[in-house]
């Protein structure tokens, strides 16, 4: 079974480290993934919650672009509903420069409210913010001058100085569990990611395939990135990969359900995440994370798998460790 390989980060808080301290093992990683035959990395953005110590993600990969040279970059994802669409697109224009076209763009409207309401967002305004938003963007990637009069966002005849230096744009992702979003992003040959189970996430990803057979298929292309993204732990015994594996797992999600918990809430959003925790942590030797990545891959009918391996309380060393196991005994399998 021949897969790509990509890296994750929500850059989540740790107990008793320094944010500074954090930073530095997560660039450090970054340069490991390189190494490692990893083809993109990507940071998550959060605000307002220990989830996340990258709320501006390019801030982060610029960071990471000046000391690498291959690896591609791609937020997943740049909450769009939060940003004026032409200072967004001008950032992905400086960051297509700094990296030499390594930069590509996770789009998406924010699963939070909390986080989107403390900025003054409602929630009912978001598909339509988020909708506007898109639009002008690709309107500012790709033309010389933006008019737009929309609900929620207006310019007239703004010039376009900055220009991509990928053509028309850098490549799209999209995190997704929606069919109907993964066939929109077929349509635009873009990627899609899936935080899924298995077999839940078989369903945007078979729509993603089917979609883009009928449109691109003839026409020589290569499929982008349809995946599935996982945290990882690998050590020397089942069961020291469990515990260690488990333990960050559990701070991990603590952090991610620590605003809807702050204010006592269930909602749609944490109920899907609640549903694919089962499967969201790999953990063993590499011989039996080898057997899980293959029968989630199969299951899912995933061509990409994007693994995390710094979360919750793990120290630097057992990531780093976790990692070196993953690069030398389990991705050669799959390639």
């Amino acid at each position: 079974m021949k897969l790509e390989f990509g890296a994750v980060d929500h850059v989540d808080r740790q107990d008793n480290t320094p944010i500074a301290a954090t930073y530095d093992s997560r660039l450090k990683l970054v340069e490991l993934y390189e190494k490692y035959g990893f083809s993109t990395f990507h940071v998550t953005e959060h605000h307002f919650t220990p989830l996340g110590l990258a709320p501006s993600p390019l801030i982060f990969l610029a960071a990471a672009s000046r000391i690498t040279q291959r690896i591609h970059f791609a937020p997943l994802v740049l909450i769009t509903t939060l940003y004026n669409p032409l200072r967004l697109a001008a950032e992905i224009c400086m960051m297509d420069h700094l990296t030499n076209g390594r930069i590509e763009i996770g789009l998406g409207r924010g699963v939070s409210p909390y986080e989107l309401g403390f900025y003054g967002i409602d929630p009912k305004d978001t598909p339509g913010i988020y909708k506007e938003s898109v639009e002008v963007l690709l309107a500012a990637l790709t033309q010389d001058e933006v008019s737009y009069q929309g609900e929620h966002f207006q310019f007239s005849k703004v010039p376009m100085e900055l220009k991509p230096l990928q053509s028309p744009h850098p490549p799209l992702w999209y995190g997704t569990a929606n069919p109907e979003t993964a066939a929109r992003a077929a349509c635009e040959n873009s990627n899609i990611v899936s935080l899924q189970r298995a077999a839940d996430a078989r369903v945007p990803i078979s729509r993603y395939k089917e979609e883009w057979q009928k449109i691109h298929g003839g026409r020589g292309k290569k499929m982008p990135h349809a995946g599935i993204t996982r945290h990882i732990y690998v050590a020397e015994t089942d069961a020291k990969a469990e515990e260690r594996g488990r333990i960050g797992f559990d701070k991990f999600f603590a952090s991610l359900e620590y605003l809807w918990k702050k204010f006592d809430a269930n909602p749609i959003g944490l109920g899907n995440v609640n549903r694919s925790r089962e499967e969201a942590l790999v953990t063993g030797t590499p011989s039996t994370v080898r057997e899980k990545i293959e029968q989630q891959v199969e299951q899912s009918g995933a061509n990409y798998f994007v693994a995390r391996f710094a979360y919750g309380n793990l120290t630097h060393e057992e990531s780093v460790r976790s990692l070196e196991l993953f690069a030398h005994e389990v991705m050669p399998h799959f390639r």
